[in-house]
């Protein structure tokens, strides 16, 4: 971060000079825009809906219908996409209409429906609570889990008519999936397929920057980032991506930046969109998930939050320490692909899992792809999209 900065700052202090502002500079009209203008502007319908959870958080939720070339039918099958961790629905339309997941899918015939879990840019909403006050954003995965996910798919449920649906998660899209679909018996009910891309459960071989984190006490964590929003996009941000990341000439460090995070594959990512890819990340969460993720990493451990003392457990889950969660419990078909230069989901915690999925329908090793591959690499309509969309059509057929 501090490397792009400074070139921020090369860029505003000396660009002017040397003619800079104008060499080599494009930028891509979706880098000034939100998720529905996005949709809009590659000409396919949107709708958007408020979902209000059982504990009163406002999570926005966008909906694109049908494709450009379709026209709405009621019993088109829907798919409902989650979003990473510090991501948000704007993963699934980053990209042109031709290798957008999203887009793809509404051409293909699906209702498709985007989510974002709270604390994100776009569900950043309470009925009671400011995001001013530690109360808002006292929450981490457990409560996207019990919370954000059912109410959403119900939400889903009620306003298609349809029971079922087809469930795409990507991180922690995966992560609150597994909690969700392993506690939450009727809701697991309701997914026809999850589809689950670089997921995670335990991260105890993670090479991603939070594993720094484990580092610091929990009061530390709290000192240097605080008690309420953790990684939020900021002005720097928006600026970097559409003043700094747009220019040929810093399209190398940019792409670094990123890579850092979630492992390298420079030739699978395309340069010219990155004002696009940054300008909408990071999207930001709770420092309590992080201190989650943090946790997770320490222990091992697929793990509830630990409230930091046998008082607060027993107020939060009637027992003294944090429950696990058992992903043996859910039946829901599950196909998964994962990465071999993923940072996050690290191939021995992905070799972990797999075994205690019980319907493990497919899955798929891909030895290039790191953490953000499966919804910005230029091929994964090859290698992800067409295979995913293949077993939604013959699950119907």
């Amino acid at each position: 971060m501090w490397q792009l900065l400074a070139a921020a700052c090369w860029v505003l202090l000396l660009g002017p000079l040397y003619g800079f502002h104008k060499k080599g500079k494009v930028t891509n009209p979706e880098a000034n825009m939100n998720i529905s203008q996005i949709i809009a502007y590659w000409g396919y319908p949107y709708e958007e809906y408020d979902v209000v959870t059982k504990d009163e958080y406002v999570l926005r939720t966008y909906r694109i219908p049908h494709g450009r070339r379709c026209l709405r039918n009621a019993s088109r099958p829907v798919v409902y996409l989650q979003h990473g961790l510090v991501a948000s629905a704007s993963n699934w339309v980053c990209n042109p209409p031709n290798s957008s997941l999203a887009f793809l899918l509404a051409d293909n015939g699906y209702d498709v429906w985007m989510g974002n879990s709270r604390g994100n840019t776009w569900s950043r909403k309470h009925l009671k609570f400011s995001t001013k006050s530690p109360e808002f954003w006292a929450f981490s995965l457990d409560e996207m889990a019990k919370y954000d996910l059912p109410d959403t798919i119900n939400f889903i449920v009620e306003k298609t008519g349809q029971e079922r649906l087809y469930y795409v998660g990507h991180s922690q899209g995966t992560t609150i999936a597994f909690i969700a679909f392993s506690t939450n018996p009727e809701l697991a009910k309701r997914i026809k397929i999850f589809f689950a891309l670089a997921p995670v459960t335990t991260v105890k071989y993670t090479r991603s920057p939070m594993r720094k984190l484990t580092n610091l006490s929990r009061a530390a964590v709290k000192v240097l980032f605080g008690d309420k929003m953790f990684s939020p996009h900021t002005f720097v941000d928006q600026f970097i991506a559409t003043n700094v990341c747009n220019r040929k000439l810093f399209h190398h460090i940019c792409s670094n930046f990123l890579f850092s995070f979630c492992g390298f594959d420079p030739k699978n990512l395309n340069m010219s969109r990155l004002d696009v890819y940054l300008a909408q990340s990071p999207a930001g969460t709770s420092v309590q998930n992080m201190l989650h993720w943090a946790q997770a990493v320490n222990s091992g451990l697929f793990q509830a939050y630990d409230w930091g003392n046998p008082y607060q457990n027993m107020i939060h889950f009637h027992q003294l320490t944090p429950p696990l969660y058992n992903v043996t419990k859910m039946e829901v078909p599950t196909a998964v692909w994962s990465g071999g230069e993923d940072r996050v989901a690290d191939l021995r915690d992905i070799e972990n899992l797999l075994p205690k999925i019980t319907r493990l329908i497919y899955y798929k090793f891909i030895p290039y792809y790191n953490h953000v591959d499966f919804f910005l690499g230029q091929d994964a309509p090859q290698e992800i999209y067409q295979d995913l969309i293949r077993m939604m059509e013959e699950s119907f057929n």
